[in-house]
């Protein structure tokens, strides 16, 4: 870009020379200080906070400020991770068995659980179900425990975004998302009874077979087969609850129909429950597999809220009395494992001497006539873990997600709100984090197939339930609201931009309107390059909740982009071709940059940021909030370069780009942070390029490709230092290098080129953005005009460093866009920032030059015709 860009046959001047002055001259061995000076400060940035004090444990622990205490900083986000391809038999190739150690599972003999986890599935359930007179023991339980909204990611059935009750079902058995054959959504087929006593789940190997061919790879049994293989009796209630307990061979211990047909819960290490009213209530009992399921009224999901809670208030009477009120006897008492109870007792799960305990999860795991290992006792402490995990509705929804008693951490889940790693959001988890929570609690080690982190509670809080459930509710109205007005505006945005970019075009070329309307066209491009960052600066503001949320986001964001707009055309700057451009490109990067080192907050929901409900990342630089911040960076160093260069202290100009570029760039990548793979390398090649341009040197391909080599060696770096922690701890940094190491790298690579790639050719309005943008820039102000010689040009000429600042933002974004999976949008979002600021630069620049096309003459020119005779 480099070089198609510079080959106009004009040298770029240095301030205040003449045209035909180099910019920046060539000063040998200016290149290779530079490039090592970048180098070595992001390895002392690296080196540094390796080694302060403490930072391992804070780092795996909470890296990042948050209003209820600490929080995990390293989450990991599974999209950017697939599941593991562990094996689904033992190693003697049986179903069921264990398999031996070193595998990434534990045996069974290996771990002593600390506790008796329940699992209650919900699937639909949404924070705005709940009511303290219709769902009591629902409102209990946010009393007595941690709350949070959950983000339920899954395999989605064609052609729909939404989460199905199998789909939710499934992924909490694997761990990873996963999905069932079928264009609809149907319900889940009742367990078949099994000779040893126990069931086994219709379909399993249609359903293995199908996940097989995603790419998430889900090894489903996960969850279930870690409790068997570990000596655990596993029980199900219910045929969705019978998917998520079911071994690797779709086998369960103990299956019921109703919790009261279990009987006796104390023999259990695991409990699934299912209370799928509200699945029932909107799908029926079997519909149409091409037809999309009928939205149930008001009425009918109030009445399956309220049956639901009853089966939640049913397992809550029946837990053993360790934790059924909530507390923790001080002598809990022991009884006789059912096995071992004399023929005749009045126990369910009782077993005559000579044939296969019904609760062992395989006919394999236990011998006729001996007795299966019981870990969970009558008085062993109960986690209850309460999951929303499916949709029951036309549209994806978050959903409830409480946790209450011990934790995995150690201590138990105080009232307030739950958060994980994988988030770093306070009230905000996800579906494969209640797997990971339940193998954690039952001190069971996490396979690599496994991406969620384990739920953590935060500082007891005294807000009353009706607050705590209010405020999760206006999470899922802030997604909902989000998703309504996310198309339109972006349909608003790049049409507002196109016909401001016509017009200015005209008004540049022609010059039509005047001085006026070049002033007019220079205050809307500061505006108009303020826009990308009060996209995030408008979540101050809960516009969602005011009426109207369409009108008032607009309102929000034009009122910010005013705001920061009117910082930068006021004080001593104004008059500098640059001044406007660097401020709100400086309050882009600083702001983006404050953002993503307090947990990413401004990026949630923001109609340019994450979208919880479908989790494709929640913390960390989303690709279009990096496209914004590198673009940002990049030409506010520009512009504080030329103002350092100007008084001559080019040095001095240079050490900054190096050490705040280097800050920039570290930031973004850091799991800490930014958590950013693909930016990393081509930021760096940005920040290089603005760097190497600045100091007199040339752009060379070689040199870029040293640069972006050395970028990835960076990456690579942050990523293997994050991989060197433990495996619940890390980041999709360190997942993917464990990707690597397991072979799967491709698989991930090719989901995101392929995002890359559907991206780019289905988003045709910011496709059409990008080309128009760049069609201004090179066609319009980069070519003579009206008003003379280019407006692009006579701004290198005042001010040579946004040269080097705009080739370093478009290289940039150009890498960017190969190497994520945001395709379009990385440019579209990064020209935002660059062209219209660079507009307001050439727009002052034409009007402190004067003409450079010569007036027409006031005085007639003498006539040549022959003098009369």
């Amino acid at each position: 870009m480099a070089s198609a860009h510079s080959g106009h046959g004009r040298a770029c001047p240095a301030t205040g020379g003449p045209a035909t002055r180099p910019a920046f001259r060539r000063v040998a061995g200016t290149v290779p200080t530079t490039a090592s000076l970048l180098l070595a400060l992001l390895s002392v940035l690296l080196c540094v906070l390796l080694g302060l004090p403490g930072t391992p444990e804070a780092f795996a622990a909470s890296g990042v400020p948050h209003a209820l205490g600490a929080q995990g900083a390293s989450g990991a986000s599974d999209a950017g991770t697939g599941a593991s391809d562990a094996g689904t038999t033992g190693a003697s190739g049986a179903p069921g068995v264990p398999r031996a150690s070193g595998d990434g599972m534990t045996g069974a003999s290996a771990v002593t659980p600390p506790g008796r986890v329940v699992i209650i599935g919900v699937p639909g359930l949404e924070w705005s179900d709940l009511d303290r007179e219709r769902t009591p023991n629902l409102w209990r339980l946010v009393g007595e425990g941690g709350s949070a909204s959950m983000s339920t990611r899954a395999v989605p059935p064609p052609e729909r975004g939404i989460t199905c009750p199998a789909a939710g079902w499934l992924t909490v058995s694997a761990g990873q998302r996963a999905g069932a054959p079928g264009t609809g959504c149907e319900p889940p087929r009742a367990p078949e009874a099994a000779s040893y006593g126990g069931a086994s789940v219709p379909g399993w190997g249609e359903l293995t077979a199908f996940n097989a061919t995603t790419s998430y790879r889900p090894v489903l049994g996960q969850l279930g087969g870690l409790a068997a293989e570990a000596g655990l009796k596993v029980a199900a209630v219910g045929p969705g609850a019978a998917l998520a307990a079911a071994d690797r061979s779709g086998k369960i211990g103990k299956y019921a129909a109703s919790v009261e047909e279990l009987g006796d819960l104390s023999p259990y290490g695991l409990i699934v429950v299912e209370a799928d009213d509200l699945a029932r209530a909107w799908t029926g009992d079997a519909p149409a597999a091409d037809d999309a399921p009928a939205t149930m009224t008001a009425q009918a999901r109030r009445e399956a809220a309220t049956r639901a809670d009853r089966v939640v208030g049913a397992v809550l009477d029946r837990l053993p009395p360790s934790l059924a009120d909530g507390t923790t006897p001080a002598s809990p008492t022991t009884s006789t494992a059912p096995e071992t109870t004399a023929p005749g007792a009045s126990a369910p799960e009782t077993t005559t001497p000579g044939t296969t305990a019904p609760e062992t999860t395989t006919p394999q795991n236990t011998a006729p006539g001996s007795t299966a290992p019981e870990t969970a006792a009558p008085g062993t402490e109960t986690t209850v873990l309460v999951a929303g995990l499916a949709d029951a509705s036309v549209a994806p929804h978050l959903h409830v997600a409480i946790a209450r008693g011990p934790s995995p951490g150690g201590g138990t889940y105080a009232r307030g709100y739950l958060t994980a790693a994988s988030t770093r959001q306070d009230g905000l988890v996800t579906n494969t984090d209640l797997t990971a929570t339940a193998i954690g609690l039952l001190g069971l080690e996490s396979p690599n197939g496994v991406v969620g982190r384990a739920w953590q509670g935060g500082e007891a809080s005294e807000e009353p339930v009706a607050a705590t459930v209010e405020k999760l509710a206006d999470d899922d109205l802030a997604s909902q609201v989000l998703r309504e007005v996310r198309g339109p505006f972006f349909a608003v945005f790049v049409a507002v931009q196109i016909l401001f970019y016509l017009l200015a075009a005209v008004a540049i070329r022609r010059g039509w309107g005047g001085s006026r309307a070049l002033t007019a066209i220079q205050v809307v491009a500061v505006v108009s390059g303020a826009i990308a960052v009060s996209t995030f600066l408008a979540q101050l503001i809960p516009w969602w909740s005011l009426p109207a949320p369409m009108v008032w986001v607009i309102v929000t964001i034009l009122g910010f982009a005013c705001a920061v707009a009117g910082v930068a055309l006021s004080g001593p700057w104004r008059a500098h071709p640059l001044g406007p451009l660097t401020v709100v490109a400086a309050i882009t990067s600083v702001a983006l940059l404050a953002d993503v080192m307090t947990g990413s907050a401004l990026q949630v929901n923001a109609v340019t940021g994450y979208e919880p409900v479908t989790g494709g990342r929640f913390y960390g630089f989303s690709n279009i909030a990096f496209a914004v911040y590198a673009a940002g960076t990049i030409l506010a160093l520009a512009g504080i370069a030329q103002w350092l260069i100007s008084g001559g202290r080019r040095t001095l100009a240079l050490a900054v780009c190096a050490v705040y570029g280097g800050l920039a760039v570290f930031a973004d990548g850091w799991p800490a942070w930014g958590a950013d793979f693909g930016g990393v390398p081509a930021f760096l090649v940005g920040v290089a390029i603005l760097i190497i341009l600045v100091s007199g040197g040339r752009v060379s391909p070689m040199r870029l490709i040293l640069v972006g080599l050395a970028g990835s060696l960076l990456i690579g770096a942050i990523a293997a230092v994050d991989w060197l922690r433990p495996a619940d701890q890390r980041t999709h940094l360190g997942a993917f290098v464990q990707q690597v190491l397991d072979g799967e790298a491709w698989t991930v690579v090719g989901r995101k080129f392929g995002a890359m790639i559907g991206v780019t050719v289905g988003n045709w309005s910011l496709s059409l953005l990008t080309l128009v943008a760049l069609a201004f820039l090179f066609l319009v102000l980069d070519r003579p005009s009206r008003w003379g010689a280019s407006a692009l040009g006579r701004a290198y000429t005042l001010a040579p460093a946004l040269r080097a600042g705009l080739i370093g933002a478009l290289a940039c974004s150009l890498i960017g866009f190969l190497m994520n999976d945001s395709g379009i949008a990385i440019p579209a979002m990064a020209l935002t920032v660059a062209v219209p600021l660079t507009l307001a630069a050439c727009v002052r620049a034409v009007r402190l030059s004067p003409p450079t096309t010569p007036g027409r003459s006031s005085v007639p020119a003498a006539s040549t015709a022959p003098p009369s005779p």
